[in-house]
């Protein structure tokens, strides 16, 4: 039974450390993703949810250091008594979250481990039936594990631990994530990305007299009724599907974005950007002047732009796409990606804008 037990013990601690230093590198798409929860629960349970919503980024920062913090205890065996009902209760309530979102299709991604493994709602939930029968292998036995340190030495490892998190998720968050797990990282070339690498194989099955058919193309024959299609190659999706750009007019002007060398100035809600640091971005636009495509990129309507824009005196064209593809590909607001003919070949933090020579160095 103690090989049992130690087994249990590494793996669930082993993926609680796993899923919060994955969540310490981008504390804005967890908070995003609890946003969404928030949202979701303000309709489907009571609106008190949403007044939670501005302090989304509050929660995301103690939830991921948390995870860190209880997976290091896990192994090290600290204060178990406690830290077990603490495992118990947390999984108890992420199972509750992750089968509403499955069963009513609710969130279609839980972001349990950020944006470098995606899983589908069904997927979420079995994994937290899984960490539920790790943790519950440990209940039983929590005040009979041996502490691998003494009690002051482990009080002073774990407030290290989450020292250090803290200071991770708040530099992440200030400046950008430390690895980019995303589809619009720098070396990405969007245009490629929004193409299939393969081909895509469907398998239609269709119906006719009573009998079910497969077919690899769409038959002709109407006497065939469409039943279901299955995709034979998902690996060969696009890893883009969403991005797209259009003007005031609504004309679609997504390749615009990928002729030569763009600047692309995004901004994803004119009310949550921070007004201030324009006085630095405009400053960099008047640089490249004659030198370099600049387009803002913007979700916020065409009336609330114009204002905005007029109050922190932005003279650049702007565009339009979609909040949540915005959000995807800069974790900043307002925030800075270089494309060469659409491929990403810099980003940047509304703290940390890039000189001209910084630019024209990324343009060759």
């Amino acid at each position: 039974m103690s090989w049992i037990k130690l087994i249990a013990r590494l793996m669930v601690g082993g993926l609680f450390i796993f899923s919060g230093l994955i969540k310490v590198n981008d504390p804005v798409g967890t908070a995003i993703k609890l946003e969404e929860y928030f949202n979701v629960f303000s309709s489907d349970f009571a609106p008190i949810f949403g007044a939670l919503e501005p302090y989304a980024l509050f929660f995301s920062v103690f939830l991921v250091v948390l995870e860190v913090a209880l997976g290091v205890a896990v192994l090290l065996n600290y204060r178990m008594p406690a830290i077990s009902w603490i495992l118990l209760l947390m999984i108890l309530f992420f199972s509750f979250l992750t089968f509403y979102s499955a069963y009513f299709n609710k969130v279609t991604d839980c972001g349990c481990f950020g944006d470098a493994i995606k899983l589908t709602p069904w997927e979420s939930f079995t994994k937290d039936m899984v960490l539920l029968l790790l943790i519950l292998v440990i209940f039983p036995y929590r005040k009979q594990f041996r502490a691998v340190l003494g009690k002051r030495m482990g009080d002073v490892i774990i407030g290290l631990i989450v020292v250090f998190n803290v200071g991770l998720a708040i530099y992440a968050i200030r400046h950008l994530p430390f690895i980019d797990f995303r589809a619009y990282k720098t070396g990405v070339s969007i245009p490629i990305s929004m193409e299939p690498s393969a081909p895509l194989r469907h398998i239609y099955t269709m119906e006719k007299g009573g009998e079910e058919f497969e077919f690899e193309s769409y038959p002709t024959d109407t006497a065939y009724h469409y039943l279901d299609i299955k995709l034979l190659n998902p690996e060969a999706q696009p890893t883009i599907t969403d991005y797209s750009v259009w003007n005031t007019d609504g004309q679609d002007v997504t390749g615009q974005s990928f002729q030569g060398t763009q600047l692309l100035l995004v901004v994803h809600y004119v009310e949550k950007a921070d007004a201030p640091v324009f006085k630095k971005i405009n400053h960099l636009i008047n640089q490249l002047a004659g030198e370099m495509e600049v387009m803002v990129l913007t979700a916020s309507d065409e009336q609330s732009f114009e204002s905005f824009r007029h109050e922190v005196q932005l003279a650049a064209p702007y565009y339009f796409a979609d909040a949540t593809v915005l959000k995807t590909m800069i974790r900043s607001n307002p925030g800075l990606i270089l494309l060469k003919n659409g491929a990403v070949r810099g980003k940047w933090h509304y703290r940390d804008v890039p000189t001209l020579d910084q630019l024209r160095q990324l343009s060759f």
